[in-house]
Order: structure tokens, then C-alpha cells, then sequence
């Protein structure tokens, strides 16, 4: 039997989540702990079993809006502090984080990000090539023209995220009920009445609506549209690299190639890589063209990893937005937006904004607003009907497609 309640248990709920992925779990997590009794979480399957297992885990604050940097900031503190929090930590892990720079387009840009993450409170500084080849970073000597360095950042083992949330939701009493699929949402003079299940409704005044790469399905099905989708991301993890203590050298993203590297076990370096050509949908299988076009680059910036076998390999759908911005706010329908909602998408960083998200979506549905975050253009309404949003794009993301493809 599940150790989680079965489906005789209340159909009433104060608020049911939809979804039991990083930032539903959380989220529920959240809700509970802050003292609604009746907090109910559904999934279609089992919690994590989505992307939210398989994800690289990379957590940095070094965005490039305003947004990014303040939801990265304060998932690191949550992160941080899970250990004292719940029962279980959540597996952060300090690493420090460079973002190289290899044009002097790019150079100008990281200035001007910089700027703005010191002004919002975020502890990061500009290594010159020269700093950055004198440390040991891994990297081809003269490769760089410079990175942007944050010691805070870091990164989790997806995993025991999973676990993490798991044993919270344990903790805080949320009713947890997997293979249980979201079929609908009822409502009534334009606010939240109910939702209907595979096992049946439930009766509630409150929904929040997440579900990853499949969130655009879960807003169908709850009658409106959420432009969110899904695409293929792919990591690998290499055999031991020679010689060399990849827990003692910082992480990297090469932004412009959208390929990033962290420690990964038994001494191996974790890599992962997008196809910014690829049409959006869901793909399971690993892509070994183009795994083999970003290994060519990625051999230029790590000369290690030349030759090295590898120990394990995976894809994943993930969930990404066309402005690659979080989405916090009520569902839309053709009649407006629907009291007692709450729409919340990570835009494909779960693991990097998960928990600041949730916070979000927590405090929407309990106060109906937030006090740390402008939530000003990261609704729904910033779309439109083909899913154009009226927003500058969150520079600092893997090369997702500009398109949901819905």
C-alpha cells in the first residue's frame, strides 16, 4: 500500500495542487506549513517522476533581469536552510559558478548584468582572462576574455530534491495522492468551485495549477491556456577525469552554446546541452548527433574531457516559457481570469527557481499577493494568442525554441 493517503480520504480540500513536481511539491509543502489543514496534491504518477528527477540540478543567482536574480537568490536561502527547516535537506552544495565571456559584445553585456546583480544584493565580481587563467577552473588557458563569478551558487542532486519534499510533505500532512490525474476544474460565477479527478471531485475554493512540460495540457483541461511547453535537454556524465578533483573547480555556462558543466559522481564531470534548433515536444530518447556537435565545443573549453568515455547518459522533456520567464498568476479563460487560481511555471529552471516559485504561488493563494517579488508582467496576460509575450526574455537561459508549438 502507498504510504501516502488513498482516495477515501476527504473530498473537500482548502486548496489542491496539481502536480508533484519540484515546484508543486514545494508548493503544497508550503501551504501546509503554513497552516491550511486540508492541502491535497495530485499527481498523474509519482512525485518527481518527471524532469524534476532528472534534472542537472544547477543553482545560481547570476541572472540577467531582475526577476531571475531574485528568485535565484531566495531559492538558495530556502535551499540552505532546508536541512533546519524539514526533515530532510535538500542537498545543496556551494560550488561557485562562471559565466565566461568570449566576445567583446558578451564582455559589455556581463558588465551590465553584474551592475544589476550588485545592486540587488548578490555577492558576484568580474574575473579578467588573466584571473580566470590563473585559476584553476579547468579550462583551456586563453580561451575566455573574461567570466562573472558568484561563490554562492551551486548546485543539488535532483534526486534528493525528490526525497527532500517527499519527506516535508510527510512531515506537514499534505494528502498526497499520485496516479491520481487533474481531468478539470469546476467553477462558478467566475471563481474556483472544484476540481475533478480520475478518482473523482473535489470540492475547494483554491488550485494551483503546475505540471511542468505538461502544464499547457493542465490549463486545457482546467479550460484556458497556458503557453508553457516542453523540449528535449540531454546530460551526460563522464568517466573519471584524470587527475584532476572536479569537486574543487567552479561550474560553468557557456550561454552562448547553452552548454554547462558541475561535479558529477565517482570523479566524473556532469554536462548537459539543448538544441536550439530542435522543434518543441516531448522526447525521451538521447540524441547522439548532436550530442557529438556540442562535445566538439565542449572539448575546446575543458580539453580533459577528450577521449573520455562515458558513465551515463539520459534526455528529458523539459518545461520552458517563449520569454524563458517564470509564469505566477490566476488561469486565464476567454471569460478572464479565474478567482481562487493560480497558474505557477518555472519556465524551465525548477531546480534553480522551484522553491522561489512555490513561495509565490503559496502566498497568491493565502494573501493574494507577494511582498518580495513584482509580479507585474510575469502573469499570463503578458501573452498573446499566439503566445508572443510583451516582455523582454530572460537572457540568461538554456537556447530553448521561441515557440510552445501549441
Amino acid at each position: 500500500m502507498s504510504a501516502f493517503r488513498t482516495m477515501t480520504s476527504s473530498q473537500i480540500a482548502d486548496v489542491v495542487v496539481v502536480g508533484g513536481g519540484t515546484v508543486g511539491g514545494w508548493t503544497a509543502v508550503l501551504l501546509a506549513e503554513g497552516g491550511l489543514k486540508r492541502v491535497v496534491l495530485l499527481d498523474a504518477q509519482t512525485l518527481g517522476e518527471g524532469a524534476s528527477s532528472r534534472a542537472a540540478g544547477m543553482v545560481r543567482a547570476q541572472g540577467g533581469t531582475e526577476t531571475a536574480i531574485r528568485l535565484g537568490m531566495r531559492a538558495q536561502e530556502f535551499y540552505r536552510a532546508s536541512g533546519d527547516r524539514f526533515p530532510l535537506d535538500c542537498g545543496f552544495r556551494a560550488q561557485g559558478y562562471l559565466m565566461p565571456c568570449f566576445s567583446q559584445a558578451e564582455v559589455d553585456q556581463a558588465h551590465v548584468r553584474i551592475a544589476l546583480q550588485k545592486k540587488i544584493g548578490l555577492d558576484v565580481e568580474w574575473l579578467s582572462a588573466a584571473d580566470v587563467d590563473d585559476r584553476d577552473t579547468g579550462m583551456a588557458p586563453g580561451v575566455t576574455m573574461g567570466a562573472s563569478s558568484a561563490d554562492g551558487d551551486g548546485y543539488i542532486d535532483a534526486p534528493r530534491n525528490v526525497l527532500a519534499y517527499t519527506a516535508a510533505l510527510t512531515a506537514v500532512g499534505v494528502d498526497v495522492r499520485e496516479r491520481c490525474a487533474f481531468t478539470g476544474l469546476r467553477t462558478a460565477g467566475g471563481r474556483v468551485v472544484g476540481v475533478d479527478t480520475s478518482a473523482g471531485p473535489i470540492d475547494t475554493d483554491h488550485v494551483v495549477l503546475t505540471g511542468g512540460p505538461q502544464l499547457g495540457d493542465v490549463g486545457a483541461l482546467a479550460g484556458g491556456r497556458i503557453h508553457a511547453g516542453g523540449t528535449r535537454h540531454q546530460v551526460v556524465v563522464t568517466a573519471p577525469v584524470p587527475s584532476v578533483d572536479v569537486n574543487a573547480l567552479p561550474m560553468v555556462f557557456d550561454v552562448v552554446s547553452g552548454i554547462y558543466w558541475r561535479p558529477g559522481e565517482f570523479g566524473g564531470l556532469l554536462w548537459g546541452m539543448s538544441n536550439p534548433d530542435e522543434a518543441p515536444g516531448a522526447a525521451g530518447e538521447f540524441d547522439w548527433i548532436y550530442y557529438q556537435k556540442a562535445l566538439s565545443r565542449m572539448e575546446v573549453l575543458y580539453p580533459a574531457v577528450k577521449g573520455l568515455g562515458l558513465r551515463r547518459t539520459w534526455a528529458a522533456t523539459i518545461d520552458y516559457t517563449p520569454d524563458h520567464l517564470p509564469i505566477l498568476g490566476p488561469l486565464l479563460t476567454d471569460d478572464g481570469p479565474v478567482a481562487g487560481s493560480v497558474v505557477a511555471s518555472a519556465a524551465g529552471h525548477g531546480m534553480m527557481w522551484g522553491p522561489a516559485v512555490a513561495q509565490v504561488a503559496a502566498d497568491l493563494t493565502t494573501t493574494g499577493g507577494c511582498d518580495w517579488l513584482d509580479l507585474t508582467d510575469l502573469g499570463l496576460d503578458r501573452f498573446d494568442a499566439q503566445g508572443r509575450s510583451r516582455v523582454a526574455p530572460e537572457p540568461i537561459s538554456l537556447p530553448f525554441p521561441e515557440s510552445v508549438g501549441q
